[in-house]
């Protein structure tokens, strides 16, 4: 299969201008965009696409100073998905990767459904555990983290570090497109809806897009009490349209999120004036000692008015130590050890979703309708059909 994609990508370059990121000394075409160098501690540099295509650039020029901004101001990645996404990921790459193996029954059945010799374009691939499943179909990746890409590299994949907000891919190139546990990492609506809009973008008309995302609706809710919802003071830093909400605010603050099976909650920890990240690990890390039932009432309320989230990783010391990476996260108070669990814990940010908030984020898209939604596994899933290019 990989040398079907690689004679695939050889007839497009006889056609199509292309620039190229070597990985290890696997070639990568990117579509028609500029470059720039992204350092990696510990291994060689990569490359990823650093502006739009030459299609995107002819229509900024007629587009408003305004609406530029509101674009670059999109692309921008908040300071939040840099600490608590990007650097997570890289840190924990292959221990995550170990973990994800098992393929989605209804991700595969969408995957299996597709025409043979379809294109699919796999926008925060991850590990690429998708890639091959139809071994009638063409595969290509992307994703924001260097480590995982280079996991995939490794296996032999079509793959290159990109911005699911940015795809790196002309319009209307691929014949489909999936996006699986992404778009909840992404702190704002806005970007939320860029995204999708890019995913929509890059296939073809009639072409078919699946998304995932994590839903507040768990099923089993024991693990959502391990999350630690985001402080309201927290939220209020992020202004603008499309910031976090907190969709019933509660007189009172949650203290503090038990790991440990038992109900109730830890003794208060000291509330820091300085530092979210002081509380939020003391948070995740308290073992819970109190029997007060009408204390666990009220914090789960909170809990299940909550869409934002820190929810832990843990990374054990002995995988933690293949990387610096870790040593670093612990110096700078981006992760803590759990010497109880014999981790370093880190914490990634969650959007989670609730019923229907897939489709209002498409309600307005005048190229795209949903031809199907469905929960699965506690995911909120829609299909999109791009009917206009």
């Amino acid at each position: 299969m990989f040398l079907r994609a690689s004679k695939c990508f050889y007839k497009f370059c006889k056609t199509c201008p292309l620039s190229f990121v070597n990985i290890n000394s696997v070639c990568l075409p990117l579509i028609s965009g500029t470059m720039r160098e992204v350092k990696v501690k510990g291994s060689s540099s990569l490359c990823t696409l650093g502006a739009v295509g030459e299609s995107n650039i002819q229509e900024s020029v007629s587009v408003s100073e305004d609406r530029r901004c509101s674009s670059s101001s999109v692309k921008s990645t908040p300071e939040l998905e840099k600490k608590y996404v990007h650097h997570v990921y890289d840190a924990i790459a292959p221990h995550f990767s170990s973990t994800r193996f098992a393929k989605w029954p209804k991700v595969a059945t969408f995957l299996n459904s597709l025409p043979s010799g379809s294109l699919v374009l796999d926008a925060g691939c991850g590990n690429g555990k998708y890639f091959g499943l139809n071994p009638n179909c063409f595969f290509l990746g992307c994703d924001i983290s260097p480590p995982l890409i280079k996991i995939c590299v490794d296996r032999g994949h079509e793959v290159l570090v990109a911005d699911a907000v940015n795809l790196p891919y002309r319009t209307g190139y691929g014949d489909a497109a999936i996006s699986i546990a992404v778009l909840h990492h992404l702190s704002t609506e806005n970007r939320r809806k860029k995204a999708i809009e890019e995913l929509v973008r890059v296939v073809k008309k009639g072409g078919l897009v699946l998304i995932t995302v994590w839903a507040v609706e768990q099923e089993d809710r024991s693990l959502v009490t391990k999350w630690m919802p985001l402080s309201e003071k927290y939220v209020e830093e992020w202004i603008g349209p499309g910031s976090p909400r907190i969709r019933s605010p509660s007189s009172s603050t949650l203290e503090s999120i038990p790991e440990t099976e038992e109900h109730g909650v830890g003794d208060h920890v000291k509330k820091s004036k300085d530092r979210l990240t002081d509380k939020l690990w003391e948070s995740l890390c308290l073992t819970s000692q109190s029997e007060d039932n009408s204390v666990v009432s009220e914090d789960e309320k909170t809990i299940n008015d909550q869409q934002e989230f820190f929810v832990p990783w843990h990374l054990p010391y002995h995988r933690a130590e293949v990387s610096g990476a870790s040593a670093s996260a612990l110096a700078n108070g981006l992760a803590k050890k759990d010497d109880k669990k014999g981790a370093v814990v880190y914490s990634r940010y969650y959007h989670v979703f609730t019923a229907g908030e897939l489709e209002r984020l498409v309600s307005d898209m005048d190229n795209a309708v949903v031809v199907d939604r469905f929960y699965d596994k506690s995911n909120w899933c829609i299909i999109l059909e791009k009917t206009s290019s």
